[in-house]
């Protein structure tokens, strides 16, 4: 992916998006009271296609250095393993990688990769899955029947949760780490439940990420190279 040069309309397009480096607040609603651990990975595994998926998608990022888009490709395969690939316009800028859970086995190029995932539970959020806490997290929960409300301490780390059914129908999800947000997402679902689009918000150093969903479909059986690092271009 090609930065494009830097420009004054990028800068105040990424200040506006960004509020000038930080996050408005979420919208967690208040009440929230302890809960069970429990139910929050009942909840959590409530989240997760109940088949292989295949999901193709367009995207566009947009950081401080330039922008970029282009098309991409998820192959999920349960219970949390996905391998995606992403190339830019005409071919160029391709990147992949394969997520196990909350650790990348392999990204190539990392950099690239590092831009596209900043965290896990973000990234599961952009496909409209949550994360379970971590063992030993503090749990609390709020729910109303529209909203469901979660929040996971675990340490110095927060991960909270916001599921609006209804006309809205969206999953939004924010992580602070040492008490800083590292950053946003806000997952818009289709008439089918699936995703349609989402969008990650990071404040600093700014940067935004729009997902496009155009296909999401039971995945046939996977080749066995899938998840297999690709193989250096010859030179």
């Amino acid at each position: 992916m090609q930065p494009m040069p830097r420009i004054l309309p990028l800068a105040l397009l990424l200040a506006t998006a960004c509020a000038g480096g930080g996050l408005a607040p979420l919208p967690l609603p208040a009440g929230l009271a302890p809960t069970s651990p429990d139910q929050a990975v009942a909840w959590a595994r409530s989240t997760v296609p109940a088949e292989n998926r295949e999901i193709r998608f367009r995207f566009q990022f947009l950081d401080e250095q330039g922008s970029a888009k282009g098309r991409g490709r998820l192959r999920l395969a349960l219970p949390d393993s996905v391998r995606f690939d992403v190339v830019g316009p005409f071919g160029a800028g391709r990147a992949a990688a394969f997520v196990a859970g909350d650790t990348a086995l392999w990204a190539d190029p990392q950099e690239d990769v590092r831009k596209l995932v900043p965290n896990y539970p973000l990234f599961w959020a952009m496909l409209g899955v949550v994360r379970s806490p971590e063992p030993g997290a503090t749990v609390r929960k709020f729910a109303d029947g529209t909203i469901t409300a979660w929040q996971f301490v675990a340490g110095g780390d927060t991960v909270e949760y916001v599921r609006e059914t209804g006309p809205a129908n969206r999953l939004i999800a924010e992580v602070r780490q040492d008490g800083k947000r590292l950053g946003r997402v806000e997952t818009k679902f289709g008439p089918d439940g699936l995703p349609a689009s989402s969008r990650l918000m990071v404040p600093k150093p700014a940067a935004k990420l729009d997902l496009t969903f155009y296909q999401n479909e039971k995945a046939r059986p996977f080749a066995p190279d899938t998840w297999t690092r690709p193989a250096p271009p010859e030179r």
